[in-house]
């Protein structure tokens, strides 16, 4: 500006310079009204008429520089004219190619950098673009200027996420606060993005890093949202995170997972059966990780069994098996009959197997009314199958026939051997009702006699004796 002044107007503008000179000039309406020199502001101007001419490292510069100054640069709009530059050359030369052909070709140094990076790349094996690390370099107010201009522009959505993951990986953030702020704008860009171009895998890693930056609760939410929005393409090893420090005593994070459940309902509902069915899948294998933890409520470990409607799964076999290795821990064989029936229920015994219905029918861990409900699905299978298979067989098929009799009689003996058993579990629903009500009836005698006579005594062994037959 010295320069400009005491050199009657004559001044070298470089694009390093060219959009602070702009700034200053505006700020001080160098006008040619104001001063017998050229106005300053017009010389600016008709200088940033050739940004479209310029180098990438001239604009990558002119760039790094409105940094500085980066509120008057918006507001004199210089700012959206070089962002929409770069947007339009990324989209030109092709976000994922190796070098820029839509960059200037003067600029030698710049197509040696790209080469480099580019060997850099494939020696890593880290796929990225021929800009990211140029990008990498700005601060986070100007990487949201970018990016909003990139998706105007509609550049690949899936390469601006890489791009940002890239930028949370590698990018030069040294206090907590400017990382967090970091984190927070890439959060909230990627859920400005399509979902499907979103990696879930890279979202598990921000996530990773989030709990010890503090994020604010609503980006934390976003963040939670995005990726139970697509929990589907999640894997077992990233829904094992370890339960927050002074929250519950469980080993995983099972509240995490319900919320990531809960937003993939919301988002996808019952219409994706594939997906639905791939989550129902995920969900079992992380249902068989958690069972054995002795300190996960019970609450919790129903709602992760039911919060899936029931088509999302074409077996419950490993329910079963998840509910029955619950069952089994110490401390969770000390729950109430409730808390078990309300654990139990939520196994559909129609898509259980017949291996699982009779292991189940003789498992002493659950309840027997879930067991005699096991029974009579099983028994309601095999009436089902007598009858879709009872049918005449033709005339010319005396070996057919012979054979279907002979599988006939195997389900019959097999109904009848069910039966027999269903008869068992039934008397013994029954006799432990009449043990019940007999228990209570002299539990009320004892408190009458204990009211009536306190320096009295009755010991509950002589309770118990009265019910031995």
């Amino acid at each position: 500006m010295t320069r400009f002044c005491y050199n009657n107007g004559r001044i070298q503008i470089t694009p390093s310079d060219a959009c602070l000179l702009h700034c200053v000039a505006d700020y001080m309406e160098m006008t040619e009204d104001a001063s017998s020199f050229p106005s300053l502001i017009k010389l600016t101007e008709v200088y940033l008429l050739g940004i479209p001419c310029w180098s990438w490292s001239e604009i990558m510069s002119a760039l790094r520089r409105c940094q500085d100054f980066l509120p008057s640069a918006i507001s004199s709009g210089i700012l959206d004219r070089i962002v929409d530059s770069i947007a339009g050359r990324i989209t030109t030369a092709g976000a994922g190619d190796a070098t820029p052909s839509g960059s200037s070709p003067e600029s030698s140094a710049f197509r040696f950098s790209c080469d480099t990076t580019s060997s850099i790349s494939t020696r890593s094996g880290i796929h990225r673009a021929w800009w990211f690390d140029d990008l990498a370099l700005l601060n986070t107010d100007m990487i949201q200027q970018v990016i909003a201009s990139m998706v105007l522009q509609k550049v690949d959505n899936g390469m601006i996420s890489r791009f940002l993951f890239y930028y949370l990986k590698c990018g030069a953030h040294g206090s907590p606060s400017e990382k967090r702020k970091a984190t927070e704008t890439a959060i909230d860009l990627l859920h400005s993005l399509d979902r499907s171009c979103v990696s879930c895998k890279g979202l598990f890693n921000i996530l990773r890093v989030a709990s010890s930056l503090r994020l604010s609760k609503s980006c934390h939410g976003r963040l939670e949202n995005m990726i139970g929005s697509q929990i589907d393409q999640a894997t077992l090893d990233s829904l094992l995170i370890p339960a927050p420090i002074g929250i519950g005593s469980s080993l995983y994070d099972v509240s995490l997972v319900l919320r990531f459940l809960k937003s993939f309902l919301a988002s996808v509902g019952e219409a994706s059966m594939p997906r639905m069915n791939r989550v129902g899948c995920l969900i079992d294998s992380y249902l068989a990780e958690v069972a054995p933890d002795p300190s996960l409520e019970p609450s919790k470990f129903a709602a992760l069994i039911t919060i899936l409607p029931d088509a999302a799964r074409d077996s419950h076999d490993a329910i079963y098996r998840a509910v029955d290795l619950y069952l089994e821990v110490s401390v969770h064989g000390e729950l109430s009959e409730e808390e078990r029936m309300r654990i139990c229920c939520a196994i559909n015994h129609d898509k259980l197997s017949s291996e699982s219905c009779m292991h189940l029918a003789g498992n002493p861990k659950f309840p027997s009314r879930t067991a005699v409900k096991a029974l009579i699905s099983q028994q309601s299978k095999l009436k089902s199958l007598l009858q879709n298979t009872d049918y005449a067989p033709p005339k010319d098929s005396k070996h057919k026939k012979n054979r279907f009799d002979n599988n006939k009689l195997d389900c019959s003996m097999d109904t009848e051997k069910l039966s027999t058993q269903l008869h068992e579990m039934q008397w013994r629903v029954t006799e432990l009702e009449k043990i019940c009500k007999k228990m209570q009836t002299q539990m009320g005698e004892v408190m009458k006699n204990t009211i009536s006579n306190p320096s009295g005594s009755r010991s509950l062994p002589m309770l118990c004796s009265r019910l031995i037959p």
